[in-house]
């Protein structure tokens, strides 16, 4: 868990430094669209990244099983369709940035700044999915240390990318997003380096294009459920912001502040999840349930200390933590009322996190889809809809969607859990 936690970090600096160095070196406006911009994106690429747990899971199956030709087919396909993937992505994002900004409801005023953000990370799509797609693999295969490597090149690329087109050449937003895109390019190159020197269980051929439906099919039957939980929890985020984008600069840039420092606060249990799901599904292909199902509870226990410390520093320091971001008092009091709530999901989260990873470790990548949209959809949308037409407009109340939502999931993986454990101990 640790290297992933540290990539994981390193991984959240890339959206962080963006908005860090605009908030220091350009406008409020630039971190507006910075903000929703990089928010889109985050929602693009955890797409990515969720459909490719696929591969993670059935590498780490299929590894535990012994079964290595299998493995080798399915590291080829998956990187040929996840390749067509990034090219058909780059095409949408070139020809329809602006109309994704104006859906998002992005202010007037930081709407180009939005539109090129989006132009020119979208046009990097490409290099998204294939860093993504590397990590995948690379903790498929057991090893999380690889793209700890990759990530802190790519971590020091970005930000002094970020330093060059924003602070010297003044490129604002767009600046940002160029540095965002170099910065993975580099870590794509060096992390295909690192694969042509190790000694893999399976070796590569990819001289064809050609796909084997079967196997794309078995990654995606494991990938979409995940990639659909996540896309439709982040579209729930993205809602949200976009009910708040209407009331303006200062409250889309407090947002953005806001869930850039929600990204630092939830790296532990999103760490347990992705570490659990590949560990439990090689305890899972290799028949040990027992030890599985021990590695759900022993997960628990670290982000829930975490998340109490989380939780006492969003709420009675989120103003300090926001201040790093911006100097715009009233963006920093907006992102702080925002933290607040945000305080109360970091205790739920280290179980919610450690159950969803539990569950695609297992292959129970359906249940983990209908929770999220039941809850995601269903219930954080709805609430902060509500809370968005009370006066005074409150950050706090808006936010509060989020634990709410959050609770309700907590309630579904445990009924699941129980039925689930039964099974397992039958059979083991």
């Amino acid at each position: 868990m640790l290297p992933v936690l540290f990539a994981l970090f390193l991984q959240s600096m890339y959206g962080a430094v963006d908005l860090l160095v605009c908030g220091h070196f350009a406008s409020s406006v630039d971190v507006s669209g910075v903000s929703t911009g990089s928010q889109i994106m985050q929602t693009v690429t955890n797409f990515i990244t969720s459909l490719a747990m696929g591969i993670t899971v059935l590498l780490g199956q299929q590894l535990g099983s012994g079964r290595t030709e299998e493995t080798k087919k399915t590291v080829e396909n998956g990187i040929r369709f996840f390749m067509l993937l990034g090219l058909v992505l780059s095409i949408v994002f070139i020809f329809g940035a602006k109309g994704v900004a104006i859906i998002m409801n992005a202010p007037e005023e930081a709407m180009d700044v939005t539109t090129d953000y989006l132009r020119i990370c979208g046009a990097g799509s490409v290099v998204i999915v294939a860093y993504n797609l590397l990590d995948s693999i690379f903790r498929g295969i057991g090893d999380s240390k690889t793209p700890l490597i990759t990530v802190f090149i790519a971590c020091v690329f970005n930000i002094a990318g970020d330093l060059f087109f924003v602070a010297v050449l003044d490129m604002g937003g767009a600046g940002a997003a160029i540095a965002t895109v170099f910065a993975q390019l580099f870590s794509v190159l060096i992390s295909l380096w690192i694969i042509g020197k190790q000694d893999l269980s399976f070796g590569l051929e990819l001289r064809t294009l050609k796909i084997e439906g079967s196997v794309v099919k078995h990654i995606l039957k494991i990938g979409i459920p995940i990639a659909l939980q996540d896309f439709l929890v982040s579209l729930s985020f993205l809602i949200v912001l976009s009910l708040i984008n209407q009331f303006g600069v200062s409250y889309s840039a407090g947002i953005g502040v806001a869930e850039k420092v929600c990204g630092f606060l939830m790296l532990v249990p999103i760490a347990f999840m992705q570490s659990m799901a590949a560990f439990v599904a090689q305890n899972y292909g290799a028949g040990k349930y027992e030890r599985a199902i021990r590695t759900l509870w022993y997960g628990i226990g670290l982000p829930l200390a975490f998340g109490i410390v989380m939780c006492y520093v969003a709420w009675f320091h989120g103003d300090e933590l926001s201040s790093i971001f911006t100097k715009d008092l009233d963006v920093i009091a907006n992102a702080h009322e925002y933290l607040k709530a945000y305080g109360i999901d970091c205790l739920e989260t280290c179980f919610i996190f450690c159950f969803i990873g539990f569950f695609n470790g297992l292959g129970k990548t359906v249940f983990v889809m209908t929770q999220g949209i039941v809850c995601g959809i269903g219930i954080r949308i709805p609430v902060a809809w509500l809370m968005s037409h009370r006066r005074p407009v409150s950050m706090f109340d808006i936010g509060l969607s989020s634990p709410i939502a959050t609770f309700v999931q907590m309630i579904l993986c445990l009924l699941v859990y129980r039925r689930t454990r039964k099974q397992l101990l039958s059979e083991a």
